[in-house]
């Protein structure tokens, strides 16, 4: 009886943890705030969607917690500028119409990279 409790017991935990890391998703105005997760609890991205396309800002961590990326949607596709970041470096990307428009990047504070397409 107290394997069949112990066994009871850790398959109620296992459950709760995977019911933690499922999608969220809250109606905020005429948008949905959807935030997914990793295994370990952390918050993996989270932004919005409207009209069932993803629009507004969205935001991306690593699974320790700390921003990769940070950009805009407007129905779809990526607009504005895109950050994203990697050790002690920095890439800024601009999109028009779902394009990339220029990089630029700078790793300690200092520009590397100039890219205009």
């Amino acid at each position: 009886m107290k394997k069949i409790m112990f066994v009871f017991a850790l398959l109620s935990v296992a459950l709760v943890t995977a019911q933690e890391n499922k999608p969220v998703f809250e109606e905020q105005g005429g948008y949905v705030k959807g935030t997914f997760f990793y295994d370990n609890g952390n918050v993996l991205q989270e932004g919005t969607y409207k009209d069932g396309k993803l629009d507004g800002k969205w935001v991306m961590y690593d699974v320790q917690g700390n921003k990769k990326a940070m950009g805009f949607y407007r129905a779809g596709q990526k607009v504005g500028k895109w950050f994203f970041w990697e050790e002690k470096a920095l890439t800024e990307i601009d999109y028009t119409d779902n394009q990339i428009a220029a990089v630029l990047s700078w790793k300690n504070a200092e520009p590397v990279i100039v890219s205009k397409q």
